[in-house]
């Protein structure tokens, strides 16, 4: 039992150190766009892709950015709730994971790349109101939305979750 016990740390501070380092990668990042960038001046890095200093007042692809304020409390308890859901979530894989000697590596990562990546932009939500992007895709006159690494690692976590969950063998 005591080594199950180590082994049950071990993964779950690996899994925090993960979403950890996303945190600060997205907040090293969003402070460098910032620092280096004016607002909405395009930078090109090569064909198809820009460096755009731009915020966003809302949600996922500009979602409630126009609403009249209310939306920067909303969206931060959503975050909240949603980051207490995957903590419940990854203490259960690895309970689950530490019963059936199975890892549900896929899943636990995935889990930690959307806790780090939902902490980054909740850090910018309570700081500013606002959650700053500079990533910007396009393809001739076609722009994807601007995001920043912490969209990044929610949309492939999110991805990842989907995939454990279709291809979970129980």
């Amino acid at each position: 039992m005591h080594n199950n016990q180590n082994w049950y740390r071990r993964q779950l501070a690996c899994w925090q150190w993960t979403a950890f380092t996303v945190f600060v990668i997205d907040q090293l990042s969003k402070a460098a766009a910032e620092w280096m960038l004016d607002v909405d001046d395009a930078v090109s890095v090569m064909p198809g892709f820009n460096v755009a200093l731009s915020f966003n007042k809302g949600a996922a692809f500009s979602f409630l950015a126009d609403a009249s304020g209310w939306q920067r409390g909303f969206l931060s308890g959503f975050a909240v709730v949603v980051l207490g859901g995957i903590v419940l979530w990854l203490r259960s894989v690895l309970n689950q994971a530490r019963a059936s000697k199975t890892t549900y590596k896929i899943e636990s990562l995935s889990l930690a790349l959307v806790f780090g990546g939902a902490v980054g932009n909740l850090a910018d939500r309570l700081a500013t109101g606002k959650v700053i992007d500079f990533i910007q895709w396009y393809y001739q006159d076609w722009y994807w939305p601007t995001f920043n690494i912490a969209d990044a690692a929610i949309c492939v976590g999110t991805v990842g979750l989907g995939w454990a969950l279709l291809t979970r063998q129980e």
